[in-house]
Order: structure tokens, then sequence, then C-alpha cells
């Protein structure tokens, strides 16, 4: 086996130090404005392919593919002009040759680094609000979101006044609605025949009550979501609830019963499913971000080691006729 010797350097390496920290903040400064001018040129071409009528503008998938792509363009452009920058400006040691080589790439290293981080920390700056409120959602969600939902059904009205579109409270309000005969007898009309023995009228009960009426409802639907079946004690211990509080017989308050169960059963399902495509879109979208940034990076050490070359070979760079940096 040969063994190669390292070759004699030509000259002592001088006091300057390997790592450059002012081509490298330039860089990584001007890697990160160049990448915004893009991303806010980009938003705006984004913003005029979505439309908000029906069957307009590019679908939710093409416009995340082609954001996709654009991103990874605008971080490859961006970084690898910001390592040029690096890499051009460093003072060359006298040293090896590949040891130089190595030093110039790893400026546009150092310029990736401080770009991502000083932008990973503005980022989360604004967004620690925002990634702890998703992972509350997905963590509610995961251990029965919906259930937490019922608990609320009592208090249809959030802080502000406005009615809440909960699932739980609009099955417990179908399930109370007074009956037609109830509904005849308040306007006035005679109960049609056969009624009169089985439809009373729903008489106006205090808040304390209702409350006292809508707590095991909540409770039941709870549990019911939970186990995923509704016992049979659970939906006979509901049916007297809806016969007591609207006068309906004991066949249409069951059926109001199981549709009402079902409807509820059929919302909390399609809550899981939404969360469970935001998360493997999320998934997608963080190992999309991992990869650009990997190549964002051999973008920055590729366009150093092209800058430090052109500046060892005094090549002179040449943009709208002009040899000067505009």
């Amino acid at each position: 086996m040969a063994i190669s010797e390292l070759p004699v350097p030509v000259a002592v390496a001088t006091d300057r130090p390997a790592v450059q920290w002012g081509p490298i903040i330039l860089g990584g400064l001007g890697a990160s404005a160049i990448s915004m001018v893009l991303l806010a040129f980009g938003s705006g071409i984004g913003l005029s392919a979505v439309s908000a009528q029906p069957y307009a503008g590019a679908s939710a998938k093409a416009l995340a593919v082609i954001s996709g792509i654009y991103v990874l363009i605008t971080a490859v452009v961006s970084f690898a002009l910001g390592g040029y920058v690096a890499g051009r400006l460093r003072t060359p040691s006298e040293d090896f040759v590949d040891e130089r080589h190595f030093r110039d790439g790893a400026q546009g290293f150092g310029v990736w680094a401080v770009s991502v981080v000083v932008v990973g920390l503005l980022a989360a700056s604004g967004a620690a609000g925002a990634l702890k409120t998703v992972a509350q959602m997905t963590a509610a969600v995961t251990a029965g979101g919906a259930a937490g939902a019922v608990s609320a059904a009592g208090n249809p009205a959030n802080a502000s006044g406005a009615v809440s579109l909960n699932p739980t409270a609009y099955a417990i309000d179908r399930l109370f609605a007074p009956s037609a005969g109830s509904a005849a007898q308040a306007a006035g009309q005679p109960t049609p025949l056969g009624a009169a023995a089985t439809a009373q009228p729903m008489q106006a009960t205090p808040q304390v009550t209702r409350d006292e009426v809508i707590a095991p409802v909540t409770r039941v639907f709870a549990t019911s979501l939970k186990d995923g079946q509704l016992a049979a004690r659970d939906r006979t211990m509901l049916v007297q609830i809806v016969m007591q509080q609207t006068g309906l017989p004991q066949a249409d308050a069951e059926k109001r019963v199981d549709e009402a169960y079902a409807d509820l059963k059929t919302a909390e399902q399609k809550v899981r499913d939404a969360a469970d495509q935001a998360r493997k879109a999320g998934l997608i979208a963080s190992f999309v971000a991992a990869a650009t940034l990997l190549i964002a990076c051999a973008a920055a050490c590729v366009g150093a080691a092209a800058g430090a070359h052109h500046r060892d070979e005094r090549v002179v760079v040449r943009a709208f006729g002009s040899s000067r940096f505009w």
C-alpha cells in the first residue's frame, strides 16, 4: 500500500484568522435579504393565482407544489449568492491548497448557519404562540377533542357574545326541539287527533333547570363518543329526558336520540379526519423544510467556493455591463 506524502507548504501561514466573520455576516445578511425579496415577490404571484370564486384559480395541491418548488429555488439562489460574496471577500491564507479550499467552502457554511439562526430566532419569537396553540389543539384532538367539545355544549356563546358552532350544542338543540304538537298548541292551533294524549306543550323552565337537564346529556355524549358506542342504559336515560322535555312518544324520542347521536358521531369523525390531515401535512412540510435547508447549505458552500475561485483567478464579474458592485 502506497502512502502519499503531504505536500510541503510553500509559505508559513500568516496571522490571518481561519474564520473571517465579516464576510460571513455580510453574506448571511445578504442571503436573508435576497430570500425575503424573492419570497415577497412569490407571495404576490401566489395571491394572483388564487381566487375566492368557486372553480377559479389554481387548486390547493397545485399551489402547494408550486410554492414548494419556488421556496427551494429561492433558498438555492439566495444562499448561493450569499456564499459567493463571503467566499470572494475572504482574504486567503498562505497555506495548503486543499486547506485553503476547505476554508473557502467553510465560509459558505458559516453564511448558511448565521442566516438560519437569525431567521430562526426571528420566526420563533413570532411563532412560539402559534406553535403552542397548534400543539395544544393536536393533543386535545388526539386524546379525544370531540369529548372536550361536548363539555362546552352548555355554553353556546363565547366571550364576545357570538354563537359558537358546536356540533354537540347543535345535537342537543335538535334533541330538545319542541314537537309538532307542542308547536301547534303554542301557536293557538288545534292539536291533531291522537296527539293530545302524548304531546304536551313545552313549558318554559329557568336557566338552572335547563343546565341541570343539559349537563347529564353532555356527559353521556362525551362518554359515548370516547367509548365508540351509545350504551343501552344511557340511551334509555336520554329517551326519558327527551320525552319529559318535549312530550314526544317513546318511539319518536328513541328515533330523535339515535339520529342526534349518529350526527354527532359523524361530526366527531370529521374533526378527527381533519386533524389527521393537518398532522400529515405538517409532517410533509417539516421534511420538505429540512431538505430545503440542507440543499441551501450545499448551495452556500458551492457559492463560497466559486467566489474564492474567482478571487484567486482574478475573474471579473460583470453585471448589466459593469464590473462594479452596482
